[in-house]
């Protein structure tokens, strides 16, 4: 009550114009939560910690990406890409999040570069990555067969080129002697994956082993432009059939989006970084919209974790307001569209932690063993509305 009256003499000692003056808007603008957080104790669950200090800045951006991916994106109707860009997989972050992300029917497709995916297969061959420093002498390491991803340190001999070995020896196999897309190049890998690690006693350790278990299609949209693609060229060159197709890809991450539209659902994604794995998955819709003539309006749901910033024009740091001008978002959605500038690798450890402390289970979608029935139908439309 004295609070209440000493506002009263506050405003009341206002002069007279500011007393008078109309805002019509006021209240909606200030009806956010209040920014008065209680101390922090150190015994707070992080999901808590999340929604009650997360409170401003890209911290709050954040809790939104977090708060939208439960509350809306892992709705049932919901169909979910996850695109992958920077070094995750090396830094652990295919272990720690992306596998369990899969198996908990929280991610239906993935686009990744090819560096994530191969780079994968290290932990499936059970072939160790070292945490490190970024303060060394890279003149050393290369003397003393190590690699660095920053502070991330590998053998060169006994981890890359064994790799390498390994993949070789998979990739010369009957079943890769055909023309596929890397839907099936990485569902095949994922298979001798899965293989690695039950012989080397792991469990869901890799990307591609959980995603091959799970039925969750993995694409990446530069090919040629990882260790995987490198080792696919070397082979060629003693006569395997092996011939990646870009155009399937293209296609079947398109007819993923448009059954999941057509089937009365939604479509979301969650942009782990930018560059080519980001446009490769928001392409979808410009593919149905400007290629294929369907009428469509764009992605339901947007959730991006970059550190680029938009005005360079660069693909990594494009806003998904900027998107709807290609068509890739809804604009009525746009409220359903956040961006979180920081670090991927801070900020993929507390969005998978919220969301499987926060949401059960989903069933899984296995989009992989539906590829054929979604092109037919894909196809279906395409020639209905390009007669």
């Amino acid at each position: 009550m004295k609070r209440t009256h000493r506002m009263r003499e506050a405003i009341a000692e206002l002069p007279d114009w500011m007393r008078k003056k109309k805002c019509p808007h006021k209240n909606k603008y200030l009806s956010g939560k209040r920014i008065l957080p209680k101390g922090i104790t150190g015994r707070e669950k992080l999901a808590d910690l999340v929604n009650d200090t997360f409170l401003a800045y890209n911290s709050a951006r954040l809790r939104e990406g977090c708060r939208l991916f439960v509350e809306k994106m892992l709705e049932r109707d919901v169909t979910v890409g996850m695109s992958v860009a920077g070094a995750l997989t090396p830094a652990g972050l295919g272990c720690s999040c992306i596998v369990p992300l899969v198996k908990a029917g929280f991610v239906d497709w993935i686009v990744a570069t090819g560096a994530n995916l191969y780079h994968d297969l290290h932990f499936a061959f059970n072939l160790p990555l070292h945490v490190g420093s970024h303060l060394v002498d890279d003149g050393d390491l290369r003397k003393n067969d190590v690699v660095r991803i920053y502070d991330v340190l590998l053998g060169y001999t006994d981890c890359l080129m064994a790799t390498d070995d390994i993949l070789r020896g998979i990739l010369v196999q009957p079943e890769f002697q055909k023309e596929m897309g890397t839907g099936e190049l990485h569902y095949l890998l994922g298979r001798y994956a899965a293989e690695w690690e039950h012989k080397m006693g792991f469990k869901d350790v890799s990307v591609l082993a959980a995603a091959y278990r799970c039925g969750v299609p993995v694409y990446t949209s530069s090919p040629g432009d990882s260790t995987i693609g490198m080792n696919i060229a070397g082979v060629e060159l003693r006569g395997n059939k092996l011939r990646l197709n870009p155009s399937i890809d293209v296609n079947e991450t398109t007819s993923f989006v448009l059954a999941a539209k057509r089937g009365g659902g939604k479509s979301a994604v969650v942009l782990m970084g930018g560059g080519s794995p980001k446009n490769f998955m928001l392409q979808t819709e410009p593919q149905i919209q400007e290629v294929l003539r369907i009428k469509e309006v764009g992605q339901d749901y947007f959730f991006q974790v970059t550190d680029a910033r938009p005005d360079t024009g660069g693909l990594s740091g494009a806003t998904p307001h900027e998107a709807v001008s290609w068509g890739k978002v809804d604009p009525s959605r746009l409220p359903d569209a956040v961006v979180c500038y920081t670090d991927t690798t801070i900020a993929l450890p507390i969005f998978t932690h919220y969301a499987l402390a926060n949401h059960k289970k989903r069933s899984l979608k296995r989009l992989y063993d539906r590829r054929a029935e979604m092109m037919k139908a894909l196809v279906r439309e395409y020639f209905a509305h390009n007669k």
